[in-house]
């Protein structure tokens, strides 16, 4: 694995960047994409910063997301590529994935255990809690400064990876780089407002039906709920807004392994986990197939839901019961 350093002059010897994350991007992939553009671009290096799915709407706010580019752009021309937050190449989506093939330039930032995107220069740091940490040591080590631009993008990459600080994944360092973003005019509690406390009507909506298909086990250490197509149409709700719903499952008292399903299309579920203290739901994730992080990891399966259900949940009670 290469050290900052090497990335850092990597950058600032390169002309031309695409830098893109992964597929339904979220706050860390989004906001560390942005950081990161906007600073190569403030060294006068041509950027293209884009990803193979349009951006929640909640981070509207953020700066530079107007340059942002949905689906890669037809004839961009670029000498170094630079993946952020991005575990498998699958994860890049359409066109992006091909990409890798290429004889240019590749660097992963990532923070994924068990990272397996192929590059020139790879980053990998699973002790981060979100790869916007890495992009702000980058900065530092670049000898450049945080514009209050920068600073909003990567404060929103550590806010929504860390689940505002709740998981403990948080460090004293973490914290430390999110006070200097705050020194230099960060407002936190106002992106926290546009992240946390302004849901569409139809997000409430959702919550209900979700809420209602929640369930827990026996033993009360697994908890488990579901989004369907239907139920998403009934509401008019988008997929982004299922962002966190597993949540809820985690807050159940007593549950140490939460579980999310939900519909991509028929036969097509995206499965979220998340655990509280013990339980490595990256491994229960790689079971079938996918990954993450100790406290926070997901997988897609297809096939009929009633079976994938009860595969996924016995797999989670088993975890649960292995730890004692």
């Amino acid at each position: 694995m290469n050290n900052l350093a090497d990335i850092a002059a990597a950058l600032k010897d390169t002309r031309s960047v695409l830098i893109c994350g992964h597929v339904m991007p979220d706050g860390d992939s989004l906001g560390s994409v942005l950081a990161l553009g906007l600073i190569l671009e403030g060294m006068g290096k041509k950027v293209t910063m884009a990803g193979a799915d349009p951006p929640p709407e909640i981070y509207d706010f953020l700066p530079g997301l107007a340059k942002y580019q949905v689906g890669l752009p037809p004839d961009v021309e670029f000498d170094t590529l630079v993946i952020v937050d991005c575990s498998v190449p699958e994860r890049l989506g359409p066109g992006f994935q091909g990409l890798l093939a290429g004889d240019r330039d590749i660097i992963i930032l990532d923070h994924h255990a068990g990272s397996s995107c192929p590059g020139k220069y790879r980053y990998i740091d699973p002790s981060a809690a979100a790869v916007g940490e890495i992009i702000y040591d980058l900065i530092m080590e670049m000898g450049l400064k945080i514009s209050l631009e920068v600073g909003m993008c990567l404060y929103t990459a550590i806010v929504t990876d860390t689940g505002s600080f709740q998981y403990d994944s948080t460090t004293p360092d973490t914290l430390r780089r999110v006070a200097n973003l705050m020194e230099i005019g960060v407002p936190a509690a106002q992106i926290n407002v546009r992240i946390y406390e302004e849901k569409p009507q139809a997000f409430f909506q959702l919550l209900c039906s979700a809420l209602s298909t929640l369930t827990t086990s026996r033993c009360g250490k697994v908890s488990w709920m579901m989004v369907t197509r239907e139920m998403l149409e009934n509401v008019g709700a988008k997929d982004e807004h299922t962002e966190g719903l597993v949540n809820y499952a985690r807050s159940v008292r007593g549950v140490e392994v939460a579980i999310f399903f939900r519909e991509i299309e028929k036969s097509n579920y995206k499965i979220s986990f998340r655990s509280k203290d013990v339980v490595d739901v990256d491994k229960l994730a790689r079971q079938f197939g996918g990954g993450g992080h100790q406290r926070a990891s997901g997988c897609t399966i297809e096939g009929e839901i009633d079976k994938i259900t009860s595969q996924v949940v016995a797999a989670a009670k088993l975890a649960v019961r292995n730890i004692g």
